[in-house]
C-alpha cells in the first residue's frame, strides 16, 4: 500500500487531505507546510507534521503538490530526484522547459507525475466521447469558468488558473487538433495578472470561444458543444447534460424535447482524481507497467495557455505547432 505525503494545507490541500483519508488504498502518512499552526491539523489526522517538506520525503512513497505554482518546479524536481511519485495541482508551471525537464525527470525515474486536470474525472467526459458520434458535425463550442467567490490568485492570472481547465477538456475530448488561438485579456486589477480573458480556439472546421473571468457576479462552469443534429449543454457542476435535438437547415427546422441525459451519475472529481493516482502508484510498486495518458502533464495544454497569453499581448493570432 502506497505511502502519501501532502505538501501544502491551504484551502485545497485541506481537501486532499479530507480525500486521501477516504481512501483505503493508501496510507496518509504526513502533512509538510511551513505554516506551524498546521501541526493542529496533522494531530487531527493522527498523521506527522513537518515544516521542511524535504524531511518527511524519506517516509513516504508519493506526494501531492499543493503548493503555489510558482514553487510547483521546485518542490517537483526535488521530490522526483528522490524517487517519489508525484501529483501537482494544475497548472504544472508556466514555462513550457519547466514542464518538459519534469516529465522527463518522471520519465528518467521510473515515477509517476500526475497533474490536477480535474475535469477529466467529472462524469460528463466518458459520457461526451460516446455523444460525439450521435450529434453530428460540430458548429461550434462556448464554454464559461467564471466567478467572483473569492479574491484573485496572485501568482497566476485566469487563463491559467481557470482557463486551462476548459482547454484541457476540449483537449481531452475532441479529436481534431487545435490549429490557432486568439485571445483578449482585461487587467482592471492587476497589471501582472488578466482578471478576464475571452480566447478563441480554431479547429479548422469549427471553433471553441471560452470566457474565463474571476469578476463575473455567476459562478459558472459550463459549455455548449453546438452540432448539426444535437446541442448540448454540459454544467460540470450539476453534473448535468441537457441534450437539445434540434436540427436547423435553410427551409425548416426539426425540433425534439429537451430532455437531461440519464447516463450521467454524479461523483466527486476530486476523490476519483487522487483515487486514481493511489491506483497508478499501488501498480508502479508492485513493478507492474502503468501505461495512461492521464498520469502525466498534456504539454499541449500548457503550451495553448502560453500561447493565448502572448496572443493577448502582442494582438495577434498565434498558430499551435
Amino acid at each position: 500500500m502506497v505511502k502519501i505525503g501532502i505538501i501544502g494545507s491551504g484551502k485545497w490541500g485541506e481537501n486532499h487531505l479530507r480525500d486521501l483519508s477516504k481512501i483505503s488504498s493508501c496510507h496518509l502518512v504526513a502533512l509538510a507546510d511551513i505554516d506551524e499552526s498546521k501541526r493542529e491539523l496533522a494531530s487531527k489526522h493522527n498523521i506527522r507534521f513537518f515544516q521542511n517538506y524535504k524531511e518527511m520525503l524519506p517516509f513516504v512513497d508519493a506526494v501531492t503538490i499543493v503548493v503555489p505554482t510558482t514553487l510547483h518546479h521546485q518542490v517537483a524536481k526535488e521530490c522526483l530526484l528522490q524517487g517519489k511519485h508525484i501529483f501537482v495541482e494544475k497548472p504544472l508551471c508556466f514555462e513550457y522547459r519547466e514542464v518538459q525537464e519534469l516529465m522527463e525527470l518522471a520519465q528518467e525515474k521510473k515515477a509517476i507525475l500526475s497533474v490536477g486536470y480535474v475535469l477529466r474525472f467529472n462524469p460528463l467526459i466518458n459520457r461526451m466521447k460516446e455523444l460525439l458520434s450521435e450529434i453530428g458535425e460540430i458548429h461550434y463550442i462556448s464554454g464559461r469558468y467564471i466567478h467572483s467567490t473569492v479574491p484573485p490568485r496572485k501568482d497566476s492570472g485566469v487563463i491559467f488558473n481557470l482557463g486551462v481547465h476548459l482547454i484541457d477538456f476540449l483537449n481531452t475530448l475532441l479529436e481534431p487538433s487545435p490549429q490557432n488561438i486568439y485571445a483578449r485579456n482585461s487587467h482592471l486589477i492587476s497589471k501582472q495578472n488578466e482578471d478576464s480573458s475571452v480566447i478563441t480556439i480554431d479547429y479548422g472546421k469549427f471553433s471553441a470561444h471560452l470566457e474565463v473571468s474571476c469578476c463575473h457576479p455567476l459562478k459558472k462552469r459550463d459549455m455548449w458543444i453546438i452540432g448539426s443534429k444535437e446541442k448540448l449543454y454540459l454544467d460540470f457542476l450539476d453534473q448535468v447534460i441537457e441534450r437539445h435535438p434540434l436540427v436547423v437547415q435553410e427551409d425548416k427546422t426539426e425540433k425534439k424535447e429537451t430532455f437531461r441525459d440519464p447516463q450521467v451519475g454524479k461523483n466527486q472529481p476530486l476523490l476519483e482524481e487522487l483515487k486514481y493516482f493511489v491506483h497508478l502508484c499501488n501498480k508502479k510498486n508492485m513493478g507492474e507497467e502503468v501505461h495512461s495518458n492521464l498520469s502525466a502533464e498534456n504539454i499541449l495544454t500548457t503550451k495553448m495557455c502560453l500561447l493565448a497569453i502572448k496572443s493577448a499581448q502582442n494582438h495577434e493570432i498565434c498558430k499551435i505547432e
